[in-house]
């Protein structure tokens, strides 16, 4: 067993003193799915009144282990006990009548439906309330709201809410079920900085009126913000415990990798450095965007959030230009439409002074542009093949790898055994199913594929989205790599760590228009909650 020992009571933020019970209680559990152990021999406990961060690198099994305490999962092994007496949850269901509550990355809600509506779906109240009882719903939902800071109109439909507002409904309907145990996957993963500090002063409140708060996440700077005590797992199994004012940043990474992670002096470093560029030798625009407006855009009254409008920019050889923003902002949009999957309704997009604009996937890849897609499952990965087919797919009908109707499974293989040697991707062997990666594993397959050819240009949408600090390390110093080598690289990115530890330059964008921003994190962080929009709106680019 590879755990400390038992993990001592938190004693500096949280509320769970010295000698008390743990209010949930894991020991030895242990978690296999086939071949692979996902869990092995853990113990995690949770007291009343604390906030408990749940560390770990991409695949340590974090997930897994609250899954398990969820009921989503059944443990091979080990004993879950909440209040002291044992419990075997056959479903979420028994999770849900015991307390617990969890809140996952990806919100589970239904946009055509009210915020009252989506509270009680699933609860057994929808097969017999009405409107009057929908009232009370109502009611009930805005008191807790109230309760807890989290305030929201029960009427309004879901789909019409910011993604913080989301958010606040997810732990609400955790609330309404009773919950005094919250689990929280990746909660502050699509959120602005604003809106982070204002859900870990919502946290901090729900704890010290005795709610027990799990958060599972990657951002080390929230931890020590927000966590009383913080688990570190490693392959499955404990690492250490320890509490957050005896920690910090650097020792949770190394706890983290098992090694140290010079990324998180070097964020520290250009912070106290007011994050001036670190390009001085940019070349001529590569990338120019001029007056840019998405194809649903139909002008200045009635826009919706995911247009974008308007949108003027250049990118130069051996410079990164930063897009950062809010998802939902019209990122994700400006992304398919310069990747050549979406068509813009107005302006031009131009490569070395070559006409793009409306130019086909195949045809920006003949030009030398590369992608890291924001969603690497969605559109960077094909599950269902191999590692090396997955590095060669976007190639694979030209030679040496296949033409029309024939592939060279040797040329394929060498190229995977190459990339995957590389990019130091962890797999038994390149024909292993891309399936079984890992988050982290996953992106260095779409990393390696978009960067193992000479390039002009790199888009990275979100290139590290969800991984841990050591795939985030790797991700940067291949990102630094391109600019070094000459390479235009555009980033679109939500996390601010990102924004000040790449950018030669930042725009944010914020209501799917573009405002230049200093490299300041507290400028960029303001402008990305909406701050200062409307006044410098007039002078986009």
């Amino acid at each position: 067993m590879t755990s400390i020992e038992p993990d001592p009571p938190a004693q500096s933020r949280g509320s769970g003193g010295s000698g008390s019970v743990p209010l949930v209680a894991m020991r030895g559990i242990a978690k296999r799915f086939g071949s692979v152990t996902a869990v092995a021999d853990a113990d995690f406990d949770l007291h009343a009144g604390e906030i408990h961060a749940l560390l770990g690198e991409n695949g340590a099994g974090k997930t897994t282990l609250m899954n398990l305490l969820y009921g989503l999962e059944r443990p091979d092994d080990g004993s879950i006990e909440i209040d002291g007496e044992p419990v075997q949850f056959r479903s979420a269901h028994d999770a849900i009548e015991a307390g617990i509550g969890m809140v996952h990355q990806h919100f589970q809600l239904v946009p055509r439906l009210t915020v009252a509506e989506n509270v009680i779906l699933g609860t057994g109240e929808g097969r017999r309330v009405r409107l009057p009882d929908l009232d009370e719903v109502a009611a009930a939902i805005e008191d807790l709201g109230e309760r807890y800071g989290l305030s929201v109109s029960a009427a309004s439909l879901v789909g019409d809410l910011s993604v913080g507002e989301q958010q606040r409904v997810e732990i609400l309907r955790a609330l309404y079920r009773g919950a005094r145990i919250l689990i929280l996957d990746e909660p502050t993963a699509t959120l602005s900085p604003v809106e982070i500090d204002h859900l870990i002063e919502r946290l901090q409140g729900m704890a010290a009126a005795g709610t027990a708060i799990v958060m599972i996440t990657h951002h080390l700077d929230e931890v020590m913000t927000a966590a009383d005590r913080i688990t570190v797992l490693r392959a499955g199994a404990n690492v250490a415990t320890v509490p957050a004012d005896e920690t910090s940043p650097l020792e949770l990474a190394r706890l983290m990798v098992g090694r140290e992670v010079s990324m998180l002096s070097e964020v520290g470093e250009v912070e106290q450095a007011g994050a001036t560029a670190t390009s001085t030798s940019a070349g001529p625009a590569v990338l120019t965007i001029e007056h840019l407006s998405s194809a649903s855009a139909s002008g200045t009254s009635g826009e919706h959030a995911r247009d974008f409008f308007d949108l003027s920019l250049e990118v130069r050889a051996s410079e990164i230009v930063t897009i950062a923003g809010v998802e939902g902002n019209g990122q994700a949009e400006l992304e398919a439409v310069l990747c050549g999957l979406g068509q813009p309704a107005a302006g031009r997009i131009s490569l070395d002074q070559t006409d793009v604009t409306g130019a086909t996937p195949r045809q920006l890849l003949d030009a030398g542009v590369g992608v890291i897609p924001s969603d690497r499952y969605r559109r960077g990965l094909i599950r269902g093949l191999s590692v090396a087919e997955n590095l060669v797919y976007d190639r694979i009908d030209r030679a040496p790898y296949g033409r029309r109707l024939w592939i060279d499974p040797r040329a394929v293989a060498s190229r995977g055994a190459d990339l995957v040697g590389r990019f130091s991707i962890a797999v038994r062997s390149p024909s292993t199913d891309a399936s079984t990666l890992s988050g982290g594993n996953a992106q260095k397959v779409v990393l390696a594929r978009a960067l193992g050819t000479d390039l002009r240009l790199l888009i990275a949408a979100q290139p590290t989205r969800g991984l841990d600090v050591g795939a985030i390390e790797f991700v940067w110093n291949q990102i630094r790599a391109q600019r070094d080598a000459g390479v235009a690289v555009l980033l679109i990115t939500t996390d601010l760590n990102e924004v000040t530890a790449l950018s030669d330059r930042c725009f944010v964008i914020y209501r799917g228009r573009l405002i230049e921003t200093p490299l300041d994190r507290e400028a960029i962080g303001m402008a990305m909650g909406g701050a200062g929009s409307r006044a410098e709106e007039a002078a986009v680019l």
